[in-house]
């Protein structure tokens, strides 16, 4: 009867160490799944990644956006052509720890080289909940600065019809940004 009863415990403890490494992967490859998307630009898949919201949250800032708002920042994000990087990628306590590498036209402009975040990714119920940029392993604040400022004030002063591209995250600003990107490259 002992020997029934401890070889039950053995299954039952073998069973449930292989349910949490089912899960460890899942969280794992949900992440890489997402990442993949933003490179592809295949938003229509977002629902499938994120809960009915997502959480961002960068430094002091966060802001949940709904699937639709978060597939309109995608848009903007997208006509930069970004090009995101999975640099490491782990999972610790059902959280997933990333160090992403992301370029695109508009960092390669301002930052001139690619920013390297690490972050962090929550999930609920098999999607992700929330994911935080908890800080910049690479980043230049000085260099994207004044590329930034550089370029605000040549737009004002020879295309003052795209002031405000630098606020406004739809695609619409964000092909405004472009735009103030590829003069600013033709005429310098």
């Amino acid at each position: 009867m002992n020997k029934i009863i401890i070889l039950t415990l053995f299954l039952i403890m073998g069973f449930m160490s292989c349910k949490n490494s089912e899960k460890q992967i899942n969280n794992i490859e949900i992440a890489k799944d997402f990442y993949t998307v933003l490179n592809n630009y295949n938003y229509s898949t977002i629902p499938l990644l994120i809960k009915d919201s997502i959480r961002t949250k960068e430094g002091s800032y966060k802001k949940t956006f709904s699937q639709n708002d978060f597939i309109e920042l995608l848009k903007w994000d997208s006509v930069f052509k970004p090009q995101y990087t999975i640099l490491k990628i782990e999972e610790e306590n059902g959280v997933v720890k990333a160090r992403i590498s992301k370029k695109d036209k508009r960092i390669l402009f301002l930052h001139e080289a690619p920013i390297v975040t690490n972050e962090v990714i929550t999930f609920t119920e098999g999607k992700i909940k929330s994911v935080e940029i908890t800080d910049y392993a690479v980043f230049n604040d000085t260099v994207f600065s004044k590329n930034r400022n550089k370029l605000l004030s040549w737009i004002d002063e020879n295309h003052p019809e795209l002031n405000g591209f630098i606020h406004d995250q739809t695609k619409t600003g964000g092909l405004k940004y472009l735009k103030a990107l590829d003069f600013y490259e033709k005429e310098n």
